[in-house]
Parts: C-alpha cells; structure tokens; sequence
C-alpha cells in the first residue's frame, strides 16, 4: 500500500535519524511510489542520505530509459544514487505484459543489462560514475555482475542453506566487489512481501534470511557474516529499521552500511 505524503516524509526522516546510511526502494507495481521520483524526494528531505533501488527489473525499461532515469537520479542527488538492478523476480511477466513492455527470456534481460549500465556509463562521462549493485544467482549473472558492478547480492530463496550463500561469496570471480547480505526477517518479524513466513524454521537452518532481535546477536552474527562471506552491506526491511538501530549505531563506519 502506498503511504501518503506526510507519512513518507517521516519514514524518510526516521530512516535517516536511526543512523542508516542508505534508503532503498523495491521495483515492483503497487507496492509504493514509483522508485525514482519518491527516492529523489528522500535525498532532499535527508541530505546525508543516500538512496537506491532495490532493485530496478531490467523488463520494465528499454535500456536508454533506464540508463537516463539513473543518470539523472546521480545528477540530481549529487552523486547519492546507487542503482540497483536485477532481471526481476520468477514470476514478473505478468507484470511486463501489463507495462506494455515485451516478455523476454533471461539471458535477453542479462543483454538488456549490459547495454542499459554501458550507456549509463556513457551518461555519466568521466566525472561520474554511478555505483551499480547487481542481484544475481546463476553463472551466467554472476560473470556479468564480476565485470560491470560494484556491489554484489545473491538472489537466492530463503530456504538456500548458509554453506550455500557463503560458497556463491567465496566463489565469485570478482572479489573486489563489495557483497551485500538482503535480510528479509529480524527476530520474528518478516517483511510484508514474505507473506507471513515462519521465521522458525529459517532459525533452525541457520539461513542468512534472518537476524537475530537481540542486539547483541544479531552484532554477533553480522560480524560472522562478514569473517565467512565478506558482507559488508546488510539491507535491512523498513519495517525492522527500529528493532535493528542498536545494531547500526554500535557497527556504524565499521561494517554495516544499510
């Protein structure tokens, strides 16, 4: 459901008073305001603010469309954009086909992707260079993302077992990226798109898909994370931004970074 004016405006200011680094937003129709003009918006309500997309699906745009819509995201926020970007979730087609937009397969989005980011790069000129977190999973993703990105996420389900997410981090071919860990569940408490998951048996299979609500482990196991994986990016649901601030205020300027 999307929030009204005054309603996004305290979330936004919220977000930023609790100390996080960076305001995400997901690309998916209905959910909220479309991500651009609502993530422009946060960066002058909160000028320290960084902001992102979490993830833009490449379907949804032609390549140059994207390319200019983060462009000017970068110009606008003063270089405080950071473009997400990902070939969108199993089941976006019907989706696609209401945006009026063609249904490809994935290795056209993978293609779609490398042509809308070396555009942006083309946009950005040499004073410029838009950060660009790509989600991915299979070979195919992961050599793109080893080659053009700066951030790195796996999308993977949430009940791919912990031995699994750290192997896809120490196996990826860039190491010099940064690895971002999206953690969908704190303590028991799942994000609205979850549809009221059960966070006990991720507690039990020990998935990456939870963080503990007790401050001091949930500490603790981001600080694993990091040793086992390399996350140095944690994406945290707005609805757990409260239960989780202790933790960013005691990690701030060390590992957390959202």
């Amino acid at each position: 459901m999307e929030p009204d004016l005054g309603t996004w405006r305290d979330r936004v200011r919220r977000i930023a008073d609790l100390g996080y680094s960076t305001l995400l937003m997901p690309d998916v129709p209905g959910w909220q305001p479309s991500p651009a003009p609502a993530l422009a918006m946060a960066s002058t309500l909160a000028p320290n603010l960084r902001v992102g997309s979490w993830v833009y699906a490449s379907p949804f745009r032609t390549p140059s469309m994207l390319a200019w819509e983060a462009h000017s995201m970068t110009e606008l926020t003063e270089g405080r954009f950071e473009l997400g970007l990902g070939t969108g979730r199993p089941d976006i087609d019907d989706d696609v086909r209401t945006m009026g937009m063609p249904v490809v397969p994935p290795g056209q989005r993978l293609a779609q992707i490398r042509e809308a980011v070396a555009r942006l790069r083309e946009l950005d000129g040499p004073d410029r260079s838009t950060p660009l977190a790509l989600a991915v999973r299979g070979p195919k993703a992961q050599a793109l993302a080893a080659e053009i990105a700066d951030i790195v996420t796996f999308a993977v389900t949430q009940d791919v077992t912990r031995a699994e997410v750290v192997g896809l981090a120490r196996g990826f071919p860039n190491q010099n990226v940064e690895f971002a860990c999206h953690v969908p569940v704190v303590g028991d408490t799942p994000e609205p798109f979850m549809g009221g998951t059960d966070p006990a048996p991720l507690r039990s299979m020990d998935s990456m898909a939870i963080l503990p609500q007790d401050p001091a482990a949930a500490i603790e196991e981001v600080l694993r994370r990091q040793e086992e994986a390399g996350f140095s990016y944690f994406v945290i649901g707005g609805g757990s931004a409260e239960a989780f601030s202790p933790v960013v205020a005691e990690l701030a300027g060390t590992v957390v970074r959202d």
